[in-house]
């Protein structure tokens, strides 16, 4: 099909290219040949009047034509994707839909693992897309690259919908033989360690509890600053140090590494974790099916 007489199929190239920055990836992203994708280059640079891409070294770098042009088309082609995708019927039972989910490490041990457990059961051809969270998180949302943004309230972009998924302490947690544990954790106790914490993306955006934490004035030790929860528990066991992190993953980490937790010694806000999804797909069956179910997982695991 074409449109002004451009080629659309050369549209799904672009963004392959533009995502992959690499002709051989982008082939094999939308299964063509390199032969081929190399010649749809070719046509596009011819339409455009513009390189699209340039080598540099081993790598392809798109140009600031290119880069101001691909969130449109971008956003187009999601548009297209979402139209032909989403069905007014929704049969979990019988769809191979794959959603795409931003969520923690946090947000997978809590709820995700269950949920793909029972779509095992219950949705055998649902696929899931787990996308760890990193500043941009709200712009993939919004260019149509995740179907689900999961996330504490602090974080929501502010222009789409959201739903509240479960409510959450935050607890500390250390190895389970640092004795400040077994004669009762105090304020004291608890500046005086050393800490690690968690923070995401290139911008090193902390997490919920550290970011609460660092509005409260008081300083602390940080030692050690990991990109994951999952990473934490490796420099707590064997150490002083100690973190706070969601009740729900400490209970499962507490039991597969030597670890030991309290509640922190003064007060606390609890965290929201929300479900934020692109207000174009309110109406979205599929979606809207997919949060339920988490909900349930997520109260399930109360």
């Amino acid at each position: 099909m074409r449109f002004k007489g451009l080629d659309l199929n050369l549209l799904v190239v672009f963004d392959a290219l533009m995502e992959t920055r690499s002709v051989t990836r982008a082939a094999e992203r939308i299964g063509l040949t390199q032969p081929a994708t190399s010649a749809a280059l070719r046509r596009l640079r011819d339409y455009f009047d513009n390189e699209i891409v340039v080598a540099v070294g081993k790598r392809m770098h798109p140009t600031p034509f290119a880069e101001g042009l691909h969130p449109q088309i971008q956003l187009a082609l999601r548009g297209v994707e979402r139209a032909i995708s989403t069905p007014t019927a929704f049969d979990p039972a019988t769809s191979s839909r794959r959603f795409r989910i931003i969520g923690s490490d946090y947000i997978m041990v809590a709820v995700l693992v269950p949920l793909i457990e029972r779509f095992s059961r219950t949705a055998p051809g649902i696929r899931l897309e787990i996308m760890q969270p990193t500043e941009h998180s709200a712009n993939e949302l919004e260019a149509g690259k995740a179907d689900l943004l999961v996330t504490p309230e602090p974080f929501l972009a502010t222009w789409h919908p959201h739903e509240v998924l479960f409510e959450e302490e935050q607890v500390v947690v250390g190895w389970a033989e640092n004795p400040i544990f077994s004669k009762g954790l105090t304020v004291e106790d608890f500046y005086a360690a050393g800490h690690v914490t968690v923070a995401f993306g290139a911008n090193r955006t902390p997490a919920f509890a550290d970011s609460a934490l660092s509005r409260m004035g008081r300083k602390r030790l940080v030692e050690v600053t990991v990109s994951s929860f999952a990473s934490a528990p490796w420099f707590i066991e064997g150490t002083p140090r100690l973190a706070v992190l969601h009740e729900r993953l400490v209970r499962q980490i507490a039991r597969r590494f030597n670890l030991a937790w309290a509640r922190l010694p003064f007060a606390f806000p609890r965290m929201q974790e929300m479900m934020q999804f692109h207000e174009s797909r309110a109406d979205d069956a599929g979606l809207t099916w997919l949060r339920q179910q988490m909900q349930e997982i997520a109260a399930e695991a109360a």
